[in-house]
């Protein structure tokens, strides 16, 4: 590992970080959540997950729950399901319907087999020990239970790298800027399939590929202002550098009439 990619490591999975400013609350979480609205087609996650444990009875945990849109979706959908809430970040649990707990995804305070389906979404590459995590997925689910992971493609949103590298440089006077630091990167939908390989003998990928389209710069700028918490990582002047790339918005959307991002997320599901 490079001495930048241990860096990159530690900065996204530092639990001081994620819970004390990343997921405090959930108002940087929400804007990344929100540029979905203007994808086509409309990938509702909440209800593909919902869809995916049809065939599930009893009890469900959600490790990583962060600001509880699965859970909220599953109690309205499935109120058969016994439901639980995990997160490292107590702030972000505040507004989850309950039961909830503050866990670490790497010693999950479950007994063996006690769970029918797990759900880690969008969540695992925020763990330092992710074959851990994976280990302890598949210790607290039931011999014939279902986890379901998801992540984003190592080419997703790369539209906003470049956006956020074409400002940064604009700012120091560059050609090109530091990168916009990749939340994602560790655990990526090209990764994922060998990390859930390792402990379930069946694991399936679903692709969920789409196009965000916008006419006006804010969800993009929420975006990328989500990153706030990682602004010592971006070697660059942060409000100066969301100021810029602010600027270039107006007025690519001023001539080309809106902006486009394409996006690519999926689901894994495991069995053993």
């Amino acid at each position: 590992m490079t001495e930048q990619s241990a860096a990159h490591a530690a900065a996204v999975t530092d639990r001081v970080r994620l819970a004390g400013s990343a997921y405090n609350g959930d108002r940087d979480l929400v804007a990344r959540q929100s540029l979905y609205q203007w994808q086509t087609p409309r990938h509702a996650l909440p209800g593909i997950v919902a869809e995916k444990l049809g065939g599930v009875r009893g009890r469900v945990v959600d490790v990583g729950c962060g600001n509880g849109r699965f859970i909220q979706r599953l109690r309205a959908d499935r109120p058969d399901l016994a439901l639980l809430g995990l997160d490292v970040a107590p702030g972000i649990l505040a507004g989850v319907p309950g039961p909830v707990a503050v866990a670490d995804a790497t010693r999950l305070p479950l007994a063996t087999a006690s769970v029918d389906a797990a759900l880690a979404l969008h969540m695992l590459y925020h763990v330092p020990d992710i074959p851990q995590a994976v280990r302890e997925l598949s210790r607290v689910v039931a011999r014939d239970g279902l986890v379901i992971a998801s992540t984003n493609s190592d080419r997703d949103k790369s539209e906003l790298a470049d956006l956020w590298q074409r400002a940064a440089g604009d700012v120091l006077g560059t050609r090109r800027g530091p990168a916009l630091i990749s939340l994602g990167a560790r655990f990526s939908l090209e990764k994922a399939r060998a990390f859930l390989g390792a402990e379930f003998g069946r694991v399936e990928t679903i692709e969920l590929p789409g196009t965000i389209t916008v006419r006006d710069p804010g969800p993009v700028i929420a975006y990328l202002a989500s990153h706030r918490a990682w602004a010592d990582q971006h070697d660059v002047p942060f409000d100066a550098t969301i100021d810029r790339a602010r600027a270039i918005l107006d007025g690519h959307i001023a001539r080309h009439g809106a902006f486009t991002v394409n996006s690519k997320g999926g689901i894994l599901l495991c069995r053993r």
